[in-house]
């Protein structure tokens, strides 16, 4: 009975912190990017719940069932790209927009501005929908509630107060969510090992930093299509946008990826032990981790474990669905700053989200659907980006090319790999890179040609 009320507790707090937000919004950048007013601590906590969603959590776990400890490569490469991103974050911050996309057209043109906006639209329905699997699979995990009620319930919630607050709502939920994320799965990993003690290190033959299950090769492709996610990532940089001044989002993004590091230990750790403790339930990979936690932890650390999940999946949901209807509102709105630029966006929100639960009803693969979503931008953004904030200027046909072959090539790589387990797929998306690249950097033809 105390898990249910715990994980009650935790979802009509999600629910007021909306409405109470929602009375505190009085202009556009209010509801954008909470008037510029973001301090270090809500500016750390909304990136770290933004990274630490339903990939990091239950990907991490399902991950370590196939490549032990090396599943912790995972969000060591997340944190690798923030440590790039934080020289950068100045210059972000320094930008004073709203979306990513409005770089993007500040450094390559109206055309290139749109082209980034329809990537992303299309990429973080798919990021939207594995947030809300996670929700619902922990739901009917720990409560035996149908997937389906799971999906809907999880997705009404989150929808509904990222709606009605904004971004003023997503700062302050994800602050409280992080604060619970991290405090919940470091207290379930201390509180096996204190049960039974044992050295992490024997628990499994699959050890850090290569093994059989994960390669080298392995590592170059999750650095070119998860770590890059990190330094150009949309729902990074509306955090940093959303921060008091450029010192406040540098030091957080430095926090931030610091923390990663001996969180990603302790959720690898929760994979591995229960790939251990069940090896007959270990083809079920990260499902399995559920049922080990309801054998193992107390009616009182079941409930803060569930409630830790649906955070890391509710706030990284929340950001990625408002992120993403920001995104489409700029251009139909002619500009977040117009009259109705806020209507307009919370309709997309809504469409978005009603998307993304139909898709996440079709779709149960988490890890899959992210690094498939996260390969099309990466292969689309990352070079376009970090050659405009060092002032590279080319034509609007160049970059807006660079970006689509970019993108395309690169997922169309990611979903070989998928489908036909084969090393083909990384060259392909390498390729997708260096197509990008080529593109964007090719010489200006001159007259005579």
């Amino acid at each position: 009975m105390l898990k249910y009320i715990i994980i009650a507790v935790y979802l009509v707090s999600m629910l007021i912190i909306g409405m109470i937000s929602a009375r505190k919004i009085r202009s556009e950048d209010d509801y954008f990017i909470a008037g510029r007013r973001g301090n270090i601590w809500q500016i750390t906590g909304s990136l770290l719940a933004t990274i630490l969603g339903s990939s990091a959590i239950l990907g991490t776990a399902d991950l370590a069932f196939t490549q032990g400890w090396a599943a912790s490569w995972l969000l060591f490469c997340a944190a690798i790209g923030l440590f790039f991103l934080v020289p950068l974050s100045k210059y972000i911050r320094r930008q004073d927009k709203i979306t990513l996309p409005q770089m993007i057209g500040e450094y390559y043109g109206s055309e290139a501005k749109i082209v980034s906006s329809t990537i992303i639209a299309i990429a973080w329905i798919g990021i939207i929908a594995a947030q809300i699997i996670g929700a619902a699979k922990i739901m009917t995990g720990f409560t035996g509630l149908n997937y389906s009620l799971g999906v809907w319930g999880a997705g009404a919630i989150f929808i509904f107060y990222t709606i009605i607050g904004g971004q003023i709502s997503v700062l302050k939920t994800d602050l409280y969510q992080s604060i619970l994320i991290i405090g919940g799965i470091m207290l379930t990993a201390i509180y096996l090992l204190l049960k039974e003690p044992v050295s992490p290190l024997t628990l499994t033959t699959l050890n850090f930093p290569f093994n059989e299950g994960f390669q080298p090769f392995d590592l170059v492709i999750l650095l070119l299509t998860y770590s890059t996610a990190f330094v150009v990532g949309p729902d990074i940089y509306t955090r940093l946008f959303c921060a008091e001044n450029e010192l406040i989002a540098k030091k957080s993004v430095l926090i931030s990826a610091l923390i990663l590091i001996p969180f990603s230990l302790c959720i690898t750790f929760l994979g591995v032990y229960s790939a251990y403790k069940f090896p007959e339930i270990s083809q079920i990979k990260g499902s399995a981790l559920i049922p080990v936690m309801l054998a193992n932890l107390p009616e009182w650390g079941i409930g803060l474990l569930v409630a830790a999940l649906l955070s890391a999946v509710m706030s990284t949901g929340s950001t990625t669905l408002l992120t993403a209807s920001t995104i489409i509102s700029d251009p139909l709105s002619k500009g977040l700053n117009q009259k109705g630029a806020v209507t307009k966006t919370k309709i997309i929100m809504l469409l978005m989200g009603v998307l993304s639960i139909f898709l996440a009803l079709s779709v149960q693969s988490i890890i899959q659907s992210l690094l498939i979503a996260l390969s099309m931008f990466s292969g689309a953004f990352i070079i376009p980006t970090i050659a405009g904030l060092f002032g590279y200027k080319t034509s609007k046909i160049r970059s807006s090319s660079a970006m689509i072959i970019g993108g395309v090539v690169a997922v169309s790589g990611k979903i070989y790999c998928v489908n036909h387990l084969s090393n083909i797929g990384n060259w392909l998306i390498i390729i997708g890179f260096i197509l990008n690249a080529a593109i964007l950097f090719s010489p200006k033809p001159t007259k005579n040609n």
